[in-house]
């Protein structure tokens, strides 16, 4: 079995990784259902700004495209123009509204894209370039888990607000609504998690180290993340510099269903689970969004009353109060060197599948193993008034 540690050592398949270098999450694209509104709620929620637009004024005749950023995070929503579009149809009847695409910004993207296919990766489209007044951007896509996808994006030519053919979104109006709202001070991806159906995790992460060069970073196994109900294992894969993190999980045996399980049953299959997104505030943040309506799963008193008692004999001092924390529901998870401070929401979607963390760390890059029976239990607890448990 898998022991929660982490494997830091940066090995990788060397012909592999020399194929390029990668810069971090590019964007993410979700095909949903709607994608003017998907793209509205993660504005007035979140604290996305609207940034670019693709659509029948644009010459986009089949799919339009939103684009939305808050610093260095950018989504796209995608929905079909026209009826009949069975892609799209099929995509959204198995899955839902759901994460597409995970592109990543890259130095070469032919190079990448080649290596990766000459080690058995799935080629869903090979390179090819977009242009515009701005420069060019070179890009190419392979397959992963599920449905999912990568699109490998190389804009070292390129000086546009996002990517060629994209027009400013509102007209380059502003949307009045959301200078009243507060600022959530997100400013990039920390990591991308995808749920995989039991025994299906190892080959997964196989995968990423056979064709994109990939190594294990951080595993843990259902000895150490399980409660009363449920388990799983995960395991974290990352580029050869560390900048792109990839948490894989399954489900495990437990007495009922995990949230794991959960996941695949609603969405249909393997997918992305959740976005986590890196603040330098995490108090401040949280406070803006729950501001904004944002929903938060609730943590138990007792967490907090035994965080208390296990940081007074640590030498890690948590510098924030520790009664806001409580009050926002946060977890704190640390080792000797420092800690993360984490929270999630509540599934964003009807299916109970995608969901958002908002993390902060301070001097530690694990994932939270501290918090797993806590997180859980709190999601064990939704799960039950869903009738899922």
């Amino acid at each position: 079995m898998l022991t929660a540690q982490a494997t830091t050592n940066g090995a990788t398949n060397g012909a592999t990784s020399a194929a390029g270098k990668y810069h971090g999450y590019d964007h993410l694209t979700f095909w949903v259902g709607n994608a003017k509104q998907a793209a509205s709620y993660y504005c007035t929620r979140f604290g996305f700004e609207a940034v670019g637009y693709k659509g029948l004024e644009t010459g986009d005749r089949d799919v339009a495209s939103h684009a939305v950023r808050q610093n260095n995070i950018v989504f796209v929503f995608q929905s079909p123009l026209n009826p009949g579009n069975t892609e799209f149809g099929d995509h959204l009847q198995l899955h839902g509204d759901a994460v597409k695409n995970v592109a990543y910004a890259v130095d070469d993207c032919r190079r990448i894209y080649e290596a990766a296919v000459a080690r058995g990766a799935r080629s869903i489209r090979a390179p090819w370039v977009e242009k515009d007044a701005n420069g060019s951007v070179v890009f190419a896509t392979i397959g992963t888990y599920g449905d999912v996808e990568h699109t490998f994006v190389e804009r070292t030519n390129y000086k546009g607000d996002f990517l060629p053919g994209y027009v400013p979104a509102r007209g380059g109006q502003p949307d009045a609504l959301l200078s009243l709202l507060p600022p959530t001070f997100l400013e990039y991806v920390d990591h991308i998690v995808g749920n995989q159906p039991d025994l299906e995790m190892v080959s997964a992460c196989e995968y990423y180290e056979k064709t994109l060069g990939f190594h294990r970073f951080w595993s843990i196994d259902d000895k150490m993340m399980h409660t009363e109900y449920s388990a799983l294992r995960s395991i974290v894969m990352t580029d050869a510099d560390e900048v792109i993190k990839m948490p894989v999980n399954e489900p495990a045996a437990g007495k009922k269903k995990s949230q794991i399980q959960e996941f695949v049953d609603y969405h249909g299959g393997a997918g992305v689970q959740h976005i986590a997104l890196r603040t330098k505030d995490v108090i401040t943040s949280v406070s803006n969004l729950r501001a904004r309506g944002v929903e938060f799963l609730s943590i138990p008193e007792t967490y907090y009353e035994n965080l208390k008692l296990r940081l007074q004999t640590s030498a890690v001092k948590v510098t924030e109060d520790l009664e806001i924390i409580k009050k926002l529901h946060i977890l704190v998870d640390y080792d000797e060197n420092g800690y993360l401070l984490q929270i999630f929401t509540k599934p964003v979607e009807d299916r109970p599948t995608l969901f958002i963390e908002i993390i902060q760390r301070k001097n530690h890059q694990g994932f939270g193993a501290g918090n797993f029976k806590a997180l859980f239990e709190a999601i064990e607890h939704e799960q039950d008034k869903r009738g899922n448990l």
